[in-house]
């Protein structure tokens, strides 16, 4: 696109002195692949290269990011766009700085995620997992991860992510994998980790358990239904659980039931005949709610759970892990429950145990994140780690701000998860991922840790033990992210670049990822894992709405870096992009930051041409009264700039450098130069053209974090004796 306001002096374009690209509108697809191919083969993505450069200090402190490792099951998204371009700005500005810096990628091979991802390919397939077998399946998963990881590196590339690749690492190598082991061993040892046949949120379709985390509340209109159960009425919206209800508890300060007594039997009709209840008294109940007395289904509910385990009550199971009613059902053995639930209120109706229906009852029902299956709550043996320790500690620090949170109410938000905390279940049901390393005796279901697979035995009832079949919960591993891949606990890189400077992550992790990583770092290292956090927020489409396949709004990056340029993306999710809001992005957001890519493309045009002939004098000293001014105001806009780049506002640096390059140099500065370039004066014209020099360096310098690609290639142009790659140059003002 031609700007008219900035023609070179030399009238039309092809007179003009500049190189031959400049006379050409700006073109990314020719320019950026060759570009970091350059860098990569430059070797200073990695820090060690660049103290041997010394392009960075040996003595300098180390800056330290950890990429977040993006899911190896798909591709790129909008969301990753986002995170490596403002990791990206933070490596880059860093190591302009002179900062020996840091920024290691990783890829997640993301368990449960992964493997919903792989199921969906076999029911495409016509085929499903329960089908094949456990190390065939495996190994075609792995194939899978391992094709979609060429091309996830490929597209982080595209993004101009200045990351060291050389010390990339995956979830599954074995480095890692041995230091989640040893991880698991300690919790052990220390009495933090213990096999226990609690209730855990069982998801019916994909066959595993979930910790809390992974668990999605969803708000739903069903029925509520109150039944007769003896002289009392009871409510439930779950019918389909009340077969095994043979107790009835209420609270011992309800005065409405101070005639029954703790431990009394009464006999009632029930649904499949007549049964004897206990009188169960225990002040969690809620006497305000219903009627103030309630029926357990201890199996199936979490409150019920506790209940039963602070009384020593049995358990009994009443659906199966597929969600399909159990022979103590009756009649109604081996229906689904959604089925078998208007049947079971039609048989309590006939037989007049239906006091009333509400139809209309809205509640909070938990579901599987992935595939929206009502979670069905099953007690099952499995491994968990005591949370409440390693919370406490956690606490500590944040409370001490060791750890500065940006926003800062994600700190508020963190605490109050730590100070609720409960224990986490890291055992899941899938074949992806990495092994627990246990044997379980199945006569007794004693659980031991075994990391050398020594142990054939129980030493409790003697009876011949056998692998645990569960894989750990992905973010178990993933917890353990920024000490596992610098090596630790002997390697140099965990020596010098341990702990990290920035975690900088989604707001949605928040819980998932960050308060784990917290926890597991001080434990394991006794040192905070990062000094700060920083949570983007989500990008959305042009509506402000969620991106979502099933709405069809998903905005792959790599379609706008194709059409409009890699720098222009990156300008167009960074300005006005406040740390923890969300951001709306549209193609024509897009397209006025390719605006100013072409912008800055033809300000470099009029520069060079102007100056034909000149070089930059480092030590430039006789300007004019005018461009001392105009340094001023230049030096000034810079010190803004690198002080709100160092607080991670880039947000407002991003949009400070575009003002002043667009309005300020090429607007006012520029059109101010013609006529003293056409003028008299040689001191006035050498002013201005080191001036003009040296201002596009800046500019160029200071405009590289954000917009990597085209200020590269215009710095090879660039009249300036001895220079490096820009990637290296120093930061202005530095």
């Amino acid at each position: 696109m031609e700007d008219k306001n900035i023609q070179p002096q030399g009238g039309s374009y092809p007179d003009s002195k500049v190189p031959e690209k400049f006379l050409k509108p700006y073109d990314s697809k020719a320019t950026e692949d060759r570009i970091y191919e350059m860098w990569e083969k430059s070797g200073f993505f990695n820090p060690d290269r660049c103290v041997e450069a010394g392009a960075t200090s040996k003595d300098e402190k180390p800056f330290t990011i950890i990429m977040p490792p993006t899911n190896a099951n798909g591709s790129l998204h909008a969301g990753h766009g986002l995170v490596m371009t403002i990791e990206d700005i933070m490596t880059r500005y860093k190591r302009m700085c002179g900062y020996k810096t840091l920024w290691l990628p990783g890829l997640d091979h993301a368990g449960f995620e992964t493997q919903v991802v792989y199921e969906k390919k076999l029911e495409k397939e016509g085929r499903t997992r329960f089908e094949i077998e456990r190390s065939t399946l495996y190994k075609e998963i792995m194939d899978f991860t391992i094709a979609n990881s060429a091309t996830i590196k490929s597209q982080v590339r595209k993004m101009g992510a200045s990351c060291d690749w050389s010390r990339e690492k995956f979830t599954l190598d074995e480095d890692i994998v041995k230091v989640v082991y040893q991880t698991f061993k300690k919790l052990s040892e220390d009495d933090l980790l213990y096999r226990g046949k609690r209730i855990v949120s069982w998801c019916p379709k994909h066959q595993t358990s979930f910790s809390d985390l992974e668990i999605k509340d969803e708000e739903r209109v069903e029925g509520f239904y109150y039944l007769k159960y003896g002289p009392f009425t009871i409510s439930t919206s779950r019918p389909e659980t009340k077969f095994g209800d043979k107790y009835v508890v209420m609270h011992p300060d309800d005065k409405r039931y101070a005639e029954y007594k703790d431990g009394q039997k009464i006999d009632l009709e029930w649904i499949n005949g007549p049964i004897t209840a206990t009188i169960i008294k225990d002040s969690v109940i809620d006497m305000e709610f219903g009627t103030g007395v309630m029926t357990i289904t201890p199996w199936h509910d979490p409150v019920d759970f506790g209940i039963a385990e602070r009384h020593g009550l049995d358990k009994e199971q009443i659906i199966d892990e597929q969600g399909k009613l159990l022979p103590v059902a009756g009649e109604f053995a081996g229906m689904h429950i959604k089925k078998a639930r208007p049947q079971i209120i039609t048989k309590l109706q006939s037989k007049g145990l239906v006091e009333k229906i509400d139809a209309n009852y809205k509640h909070v029902v938990r579901t599987c994140y992935k595939c929206g299956t009502v979670i069905e709550p099953q007690i099952k043996s499995q491994w968990f780690v005591r949370m409440k320790k390693l919370a406490e500690r956690a606490l500590e620090v944040i409370k001490s701000h060791e750890i500065v949170y940006i926003p800062e109410h994600y700190e508020k938000i963190t605490l109050h998860w730590l100070e609720n905390i409960i224990d986490w279940n890291i055992s899941r049901q899938i074949v992806w991922g990495i092994p627990i390393p246990a044997k379980l005796c199945p006569t007794c279901d004693t659980g031991y840790v075994d990391l050398d697979d020594k142990i054939v035995k129980c030493d409790k009832c003697g009876g011949k033990v056998v692998k645990d079949n569960d894989t750990f919960d992905t973010w178990f591993s993933s917890s353990q992210w920024p000490y596992a891949v610098l090596g630790f606990p002997d390697n140099d890189d965990f020596k010098t670049f341990y702990p990290t400077d920035i975690m900088e992550t989604g707001g949605d992790l928040v819980f998932f990822w960050v308060a784990r990583m917290i926890m597991l770092g001080l434990y394991r290292t006794d040192k905070v894992p990062f000094k700060t956090v920083y949570m983007h927020g989500l990008v959305q489409d042009a509506k402000g709405q969620k991106m979502s396949k099933s709405k069809g709004n998903v905005i792959n990056p790599l379609d706008l870096t194709a059409q409009f340029g890699t720098d222009a993306f990156r300008m167009a999710v960074v300005v006005g992009n406040t740390p923890g809001t969300s951001l709306p992005l549209s193609s024509n957001k897009v397209t006025a930051y390719k605006k100013f890519v072409n912008k800055l493309w033809n300000i470099t045009r009029f520069v060079l041409d102007s100056t034909y002939g000149e070089e930059l004098v480092a030590d430039f000293d006789r300007f004019s009264e005018a461009d001392q001014k105009h340094i001023g105001v230049r030096d000034a806009l810079i010190a803004e700039v690198s002080k709100e780049m160092d607080e991670y506002r880039f947000y407002i640096a991003s949009e400070k450098l575009y003002h002043y390059a667009w309005h300020e140099f090429a607007d006012k500065i520029l059109e101010e130069s013609k006529p003293i370039l056409n003028g008299t004066s040689e001191t006035d014209k050498k002013s201005r053209k080191q001036f003009l020099l040296q201002t596009l360096s800046v500019i160029l310098r200071a405009l590289h974090p954000f917009m990597p690609f085209v200020t590269e290639e215009i710095w090879s142009e660039m009249p300036i004796k001895g220079k490096s790659l820009l990637i290296v140059e120093k930061w202005p003002g530095r």
